[in-house]
């Protein structure tokens, strides 16, 4: 990522990706080598930093080292309020205490997360988280959709009537 993007500042799109739970590895490829600069960049959440010129071959090494880290040691954690999901070990916290969901059950909250709080319709579900083999018109979906109410309370998968699902944060306040 460079700083100077005509857009705006590099470092204000990173720091708002990091606060969406964005955690991709960010190298920044940049002129501006002042150490207030750097440490401005690295505050933002910046895994790595380096100022131009540069020998390309040094920036590939650093990009490779970056990929292996995110995949060998880092995996993110998905949060929802007080819902996590580790999505290496596919652990499903409420509220600190565990949860037991199924596999299926588990890829399609993982899905909902990654949305939230996003509507995702149907189909959008139907893609993405279930084999190419599943019928569309099944009623699958619905029925993991309920198991999932029952398991993390109804209020968090709210139905919006002809568009899909979607996940919520926090309770709606009833009157």
């Amino acid at each position: 990522m460079d700083v100077g993007l005509p857009d705006g500042d590099g470092t204000r799109w990173l720091s708002a990706w990091r606060e969406d739970g964005i955690n991709i590895p960010v190298l920044i490829l940049t002129a501006r080598e002042r150490w207030a600069d750097k440490a401005a960049g690295f505050s933002a959440g910046a895994d790595d930093y380096v100022t131009k010129p540069f020998e390309p071959a040094e920036v590939l090494f650093r990009l490779r080292a970056l990929v292996r880290r995110s995949h060998g040691h880092a995996h993110p954690v998905l949060k929802v309020g007080e819902l996590s999901l580790d999505t290496h070990t596919q652990h499903v916290t409420l509220a600190g205490r565990p949860v037991g969901l199924t596999a299926q059950e588990t890829r399609l909250l993982g899905y909902l997360m990654h949305a939230a709080p996003r509507v995702v319709s149907r189909t959008e579900l139907s893609e993405h988280v279930y084999d190419r083999d599943h019928e569309p018109d099944s009623n699958v979906i619905d029925v993991q959709v309920s198991r999932l109410r029952r398991k993390l309370g109804s209020w968090r998968i709210a139905t919006q009537r002809g568009q899909g699902y979607r996940l919520l944060e926090e309770e709606p306040a009833t009157e």
